[in-house]
């Protein structure tokens, strides 16, 4: 049962309507609604009767209703706070609840958002849509293994994202796709992160820290990060780094444009090749990759053809020899055979 209002001459009145009778009609259902609304108009007595309306009393209340309706679903949507969420100063906390998807419904002007500690294994698409104040983002220690594509399209104030402690095998191009106002990213402890796209963080000309540290990197090519005018500080300790020539123009570039932080440039070492194992990253000099700038002259490929001649005429020999001796053992055998006969 709703509540309906009528107008007679003694002020207004609240009556009950049947269900389908109040649904009836988009008006109805509005003032059905809102029921608290009409119902609790103070009583002015014979001067509230006899006040004029400006048009039909039904089309008055229809207009009084849409606006508190507007009124209220704005406000509900401006302050609401998710279930074992806490909310206060645009700082939603939602962190260490055991959470298995993002909460819905945070409040329009969130501007810092913690999801840390929970145990969330997706972001839907399009999420961070409504939340364009958004600055600080934590996603830290859950089990994400990627984000949707555009999921950053909003939020364009978005300057901290933490995505550490979590299972992220590859960061693609279009990860972090219209970010353009991200200052600090946090990648690290991803064990399985093998692979960071040559575009991953292609625009990202605000970006001053960068940490991809404890992770499954092996190397890391030089286009990732030269696009990257604002870097500043670059965390790579702790992962596998190869430290082949392909690595040397990364290094070169390291050497050059990053403040390093003392602790990570101890924890950066090689893994391989043998030759350079264990030895710090940053300690690597053009010296160590003299190697892979080695050129052959047309001395050292004749060098290498004659050398390649002579070895396969010395192994064409010592197949015939043993061809030979193989066939006078086979003789001496058989005619040891026919004398004891």
């Amino acid at each position: 049962m709703l509540r309906s209002s009528t107008f007679t001459d003694s002020g207004p009145r609240c009556s009950c309507l049947p269900v389908s009778q109040t649904l009836h009609s988009m008006d109805t259902v509005l003032m059905g609604s809102l029921q608290h609304c009409c119902c609790q108009l103070p009583k002015m007595g014979d001067t509230w009767a006899q006040l004029p309306w400006p048009g039909p009393p039904q089309a008055a209340m229809l207009l009084v209703s849409l606006l508190l309706a507007a009124g209220l679903m704005h406000s509900d949507a401006g302050t609401s706070c998710p279930v074992l969420c806490t909310c206060h100063n645009q700082v939603v906390d939602c962190s260490s609840q055991r959470l298995f998807s993002m909460p819905p419904d945070l409040p329009m002007d969130t501007q810092n958002l913690s999801l840390a500690h929970n145990r969330i294994t997706a972001v839907p698409p399009g999420y961070l849509t409504c939340y364009m104040e958004l600055r600080v983002l934590d996603l830290r220690n859950n089990s994400l293994m990627e984000l949707p594509r555009g999921l950053f399209l909003h939020a364009k104030r978005l300057a901290h994202l933490d995505l550490s402690y979590n299972n992220f095998s590859h960061v693609p191009a279009d990860m972090f796709q219209e970010a353009h106002g991200l200052v600090h990213i946090d990648l690290s402890h991803n064990p399985w992160l093998r692979r960071v796209h040559p575009q991953a963080f292609q625009g990202l000309v605000q970006l001053r820290d960068l940490d991809l540290s404890y992770g499954g990197l092996a190397s890391l090519s030089l286009e990732a990060l030269e696009g990257l005018p604002g870097l500043v500080t670059l965390q790579i300790g702790g992962n596998p780094w190869v430290c082949g020539c392909t690595m040397e123009p990364l290094l070169k570039w390291l050497r050059n444009r990053i403040q390093r932080c003392t602790a990570d440039s101890q924890l950066a070492e090689c893994r391989g090749p043998p030759e350079v194992e264990g030895a710090p990253l940053f300690s690597l000099t053009e010296e160590s990759f003299k190697a892979c700038h080695l050129t052959l002259t047309l001395d050292d490929y004749l060098f290498i053809a004659f050398v390649g001649f002579v070895v396969s005429i010395a192994s064409v020999a010592t197949n015939f020899l043993l061809g030979i001796t193989a066939n006078c053992c086979h003789r001496w055998s058989k005619a040891s055979e026919e004398e004891e006969i």
